[in-house]
């Protein structure tokens, strides 16, 4: 079965309105994020807020092995939007959801096939995450474990992760049936709750003199876990729902059972998960490798230091970019993974090709007027947001520094969104060997400007510009050989900004990065300089 113009249409309509509700939640979670941080940072030591982002790396950790692979086999699960008499469910077709986006017709099988396929992630969650937790605790440093509620704080953080884990076959629901407006009011909910009860115990704390450590961040993200799994519940299960489909782990009956482990979870989509799984390993090892190496190498000072250039340089890249890319995700693996392979319409394949090349322009025109203005605007207002504590030549340099690599952030995002949703068994085995050599890569590179050259933070940022750069260019060479294998070619100049417009960027990075000398040092000019010319070379 091929996708008509009609369906290529419905599916990037859904996405225009997706990824403005995706920008939406994230505009909104950073809001209420950086209100919370602005009201506790002026009494938070960099040391406290190093020890935070250990502990964030914790759950992310725990979250991403338990869950991403799962999630990105599920994507390859297309949404029917044929009628289909399903004969275990009945004859009726399924009326449509009322507030999706998408039609929703019969899609018994197919929905309960991603239901029982999302229990995969709190079953392999529960190992992982008191696995974690052991290993969190037995390696940590004697400065990190005599921290106030240090173990309190991961054993609060493990229970929080585990509860949100277990939103998983609600989120799969939501997430295949386009239903962006219930996502959008739930996240938005737990995101704000979460920024509450940091807040509230930071300041509750400093009125009363106690020093709680960590302690407010672990009970952030449990009141953000028991808010999402109550409102995904209350969205998604309701008595009068059209679905033809069970909530719970259910048996699917069909006659082809030998397409299903345990008459329950397709084998297609654990094939792929697994495959998918050793492959995520190493691109979360590249992924959070800087504050894993932060960790390991640097004072909790630096680490501290890297957390708030990460947080607010990280602003744009966190409420843009990554609804971009999950949404870029879920349209390439809708038009380029429905029916047979070698069997989709040229349609399909131009679609999803104008719609990268859409995003890639859209970045390269962002990225040269970020490169620029951000690294020279950013620390000036470092003083006025985060106190005379943060004020420093150090860590303004180090915002400055984390703004040019922001664009290479965003180019790796989207570049390997459209791998994932596309790449065979095959090609996820050979990007996972490649992994493998880009994580060599930024180790040595990362040792070499933490250790011998004794940069800290700022070096770890050239580490990661270097790594992302590698990656973007294998995943290019990924994308332009298969339009090529669809018969529809890729030139670097069909997604290339104009000439003019880099040599404008490169050229106003250059002075603005000559009056920055002034203010963070030699260093920061050289780094400026170098990363300038780059910068226009690659664009």
């Amino acid at each position: 079965m091929s996708q008509s113009d009609d369906d290529v249409g419905k599916i990037l309509a859904s996405s225009t309105a997706g990824t403005t509700s995706l920008i939406i939640v994230q505009l909104a979670s950073r809001l209420f994020t950086f209100i919370s941080n602005q009201l506790i940072l002026r009494s938070l030591s960099p040391a406290i807020l190093g020890i935070a982002a250990q502990l964030e790396l914790f759950n992310i950790s725990i979250l991403y092995f338990s869950r991403e692979s799962i999630r990105t086999a599920i994507q390859r699960q297309p949404l029917d939007t044929t009628p289909v008499i399903n004969a275990s469910y009945g004859d009726k077709a399924q009326r449509p959801c009322e507030d999706t986006e998408y039609p929703v017709k019969s899609q018994s099988i197919p929905s309960q096939s991603v239901v029982n396929m999302s229990y995969l992630s709190i079953g392999v969650g529960i190992p992982t995450a008191f696995t974690s937790a052991i290993l969190y605790v037995h390696f940590a440093s004697a400065e990190v474990s005599q921290a106030p509620f240090y173990h309190v704080s991961v054993l609060i953080t493990t229970i929080a992760s585990l509860i949100e884990l277990s939103v998983e076959p609600f989120f799969v629901v939501v997430q295949q049936y386009m239903m962006h407006k219930r996502r959008a009011a739930v996240e938005m909910a737990a995101t704000f709750f979460k920024s509450l009860t940091v807040c509230t115990f930071f300041a509750s704390a400093s009125w009363m003199g106690y020093n709680l450590g960590v302690l407010p961040f672990a009970l952030g993200y449990l009141s953000y876990s028991l808010l999402l799994f109550g409102g995904y519940f209350q969205s998604v299960r309701k008595p009068s729902s059209p679905w033809r489909f069970s909530l719970f782990l259910t048996k699917i009956k069909t006659s082809d059972n030998e397409k299903y482990v345990a008459g329950m979870f397709p084998r297609k989509l654990i094939a792929l998960s697994a495959n998918v799984y050793f492959q995520s390993i190493v691109k979360h090892l590249l992924t959070q490798g800087d504050t894993m190496m932060l960790a390991a190498m640097t004072s909790l000072e630096d680490q501290g230091m890297y957390s708030l250039a990460s947080n607010y340089g990280g602003l744009i890249a966190r409420v843009l970019f990554q609804p971009i890319e999950e949404n870029g995700r879920m349209v390439f693996s809708s038009l380029l993974n429905s029916g047979k392979p070698g069997q989709r319409f040229t349609n399909s394949v131009s679609a999803a090709k104008a719609h990268l090349i859409d995003i890639l322009r859209g970045y390269g025109v962002l990225s040269a007027l970020m490169f620029p203005l951000a690294p020279y605007l950013v620390p000036r207002m470092l003083h006025l947001m985060a106190g005379r504590r943060w004020a420093s030549p150090q860590v303004g340099g180090l915002l400055s520094l984390y703004c040019y690599y922001i664009p290479f952030l965003a180019f790796n995002g989207i570049t390997e969104a459209f791998v994932s949703s596309t790449a065979s068994a095959s090609d996820l085995r050979k990007q996972a060997g490649w992994m493998g050599v880009f994580s060599a890569c930024f180790a040595s590179v990362a040792y070499l400007f933490l250790q011998i050259g004794g940069w800290g933070a700022h070096g770890l940022i050239l580490a990661n510009i270097v790594n992302m750069a590698v990656r973007t260019i294998w995943s290019l060479g990924f994308i332009r050989s298969y339009f090529h294998q669809h018969g529809n070619g890729m030139p670097l100049a069909e997604f290339s900004i104009q000439p003019q417009t880099w040599i404008a960027g490169a050229v106003a990075s250059i002075v603005l990065t000559i009056r920055r000398h002034d203010d963070f040092g030699y260093r920061s000019y050289i780094e400026g300089f170098v990363l300038s010319a780059t910068y226009a070379l690659l664009v």
